[in-house]
């Protein structure tokens, strides 16, 4: 255990790079548009409840209040988002000061922190990754802290943190079985013989049971959605792995977080967080995961690498300066709404979240298009996923447009159709199996969108009333991926 008091915290120049952060998202948070997870979320959001289909509740119930406070606008949905990733910079350096960094390094952890891809991507747009990462960071905080001190009251803060984290997002209990092992295996093996601990862990599963209780009651479809996940992604997550998260968080950050991981060696005490890494690298392998599910604790790197970072700074400045001024530019064109539209799809191959910020505006105006105003009343428009339902839901009523359904996700359960007129089918590609339920069904259209999503290619498919009736016939279409 190292027991050296930490240094000063540098709050002045932290805050002035977690504020300059701040500005950069909020001035950007109104181009393009809303992502289609945020389109979902909006409409979660007015139907607030203990679980979703597919997430805890945090994420809906954040939005209806960002949204509720600020506007019903991309950017007003997005200042909640902005300050949660301002508050995981001033955790990121918090982090370099417990691992021994001073003044001067705890800005590096916190400039590379916001120069990075990952973190300015999450914080642009409301999502549960958002939230997700400030939870790993102070889950990380408040470990070290623990390893350090070998206080063991940390575990409550621990609890705490957890609890909230999983009405958010169940990833966090895999960064902290890869801990629990990691301790093990590297100890020290009595901070796990605490009451503090079992206190921690009362606290957290007391905070996450509402939800818990919520899946038991609906035959846990989250494990659903996670299955279909891993049966339909998981090779390509796993050829992808390494590579994007080098991608995710910034090529150029490769060295900091690898001297942050031998610093973590090689001061000994915090061995279980470095250890912790690979091991959780292992089991979201194993299980198809997405690269981003163990990115944020190569933050706990950057940030253990802040101070030998900049010890090479001092002796290299103008070559740093050129380093972190093409990271902070890569990032931002790669992560962030900077480029026109029209440019969008050369960056889509490494984001594929800017192209889903864009064309769903048109997509409404497109479906208005092709319904004429006397069939608008008795006219059931499906929609294939959940982002498609949730732009019409937002869009719809300015353009005359009846409610959108769709059996994706939690929206199979929140509304289903009833008239029994015609039918307009969204489909990503001509469905026969699908267009079996609806008689004379004909093509109308192909959607054409700005940006290479899913949905551009899409057919607007007009069908006949179906031939079973919709409570029979509805719980047949849902779909949980």
């Amino acid at each position: 255990m190292d027991a050296t008091r930490p240094a000063r915290f540098a709050s002045g120049p932290v805050l002035a790079v977690a504020g300059l952060l701040a500005a950069v998202l909020t001035a950007l948070s109104g181009r393009y548009g809303y992502h289609r997870d945020e389109l979902y979320f909006l409409v979660a959001g007015q139907k607030l409840a203990w679980g979703y289909v597919d997430q805890p509740p945090l994420t809906p119930f954040i939005t209806r209040i960002s949204t509720e406070l600020f506007g019903n606008t991309p950017m007003g949905l997005r200042v909640i988002s902005t300050l949660a990733s301002v508050v995981s910079v001033i955790v990121i350096a918090l982090l370099a000061r417990e691992f021994g960094s001073g003044r001067s390094g705890q800005v590096v952890a916190a400039i590379c922190a916001a120069v990075s891809g990952f973190l300015p991507a999450v914080g642009h747009l409301a999502s549960t990754a958002t939230y997700d990462l400030l939870a790993w960071m102070l889950v990380a905080l408040f470990v070290v802290k623990l390893l350090r001190t070998e206080d063991t009251r940390w575990w409550l803060a621990l609890g705490l943190t957890v609890g909230i984290a999983l009405e958010n997002k169940y990833l966090v209990v895999l960064p902290l079985a890869a801990l629990l092992v990691a301790l093990l295996i590297t100890g020290p093996r009595r901070l796990l013989r605490s009451w503090w601990l079992l206190a921690g862990v009362a606290i957290a599963a007391l905070i996450a049971l509402p939800n818990v209780i919520w899946q038991f009651q609906h035959d846990w479809p989250q494990l659903t959605v996670a299955g279909g996940i891993s049966d339909a992604d998981g090779t390509k997550n796993r050829i992808m792995f390494i590579p994007l998260q080098i991608l995710q968080l910034s090529p150029l950050l490769l060295p900091v977080w690898i001297a942050g991981f031998r610093r973590l060696w090689k001061l000994q005490w915090p061995r279980s967080v470095a250890l912790a890494f690979p091991i959780l690298c292992v089991v979201v392998l194993a299980a198809g995961g997405k690269s981003y599910y163990a990115l944020p604790l190569l933050y706990v790197f950057v940030a253990a690498g802040a101070e030998p970072t900049y010890a090479w700074i001092t002796r290299h400045r103008p070559l740093a300066a050129v380093a972190l001024t093409f990271t902070a530019v890569t990032s931002a064109v790669f992560t962030l709404p900077v480029l026109p539209v029209s440019a969008v799809n050369l960056v889509i191959p490494v984001n594929v979240e800017q192209g889903e910020q864009i064309g769903w505006q048109a997509l409404t105006q497109t479906v208005a298009d092709n319904i004429p105003l006397a069939e608008r009343s008795t006219t059931t428009i499906i929609a294939s996923n959940y982002g498609e339902a949730g732009a019409l839901r937002r869009y719809g009523p300015a353009a005359g447009l009846p409610l959108a359904y769709s059996p994706h996700m939690s929206f199979a359960d929140w509304e289903q159709p009833t008239a029994a007129g015609p039918v307009l089918l969204i489909e990503l590609e001509r469905n026969p199996a699908l267009e079996s339920h609806f008689p004379n069904c004909r093509q109308l259209t192909t959607l054409t969108t700005p940006t290479h999503n899913e949905e551009n290619g899409a057919a607007l498919v007009r069908c006949d009333t179906p031939t079973t009736p919709w409570p029979t016939l509805w719980p047949q279409l849902r779909r949980y991926y």
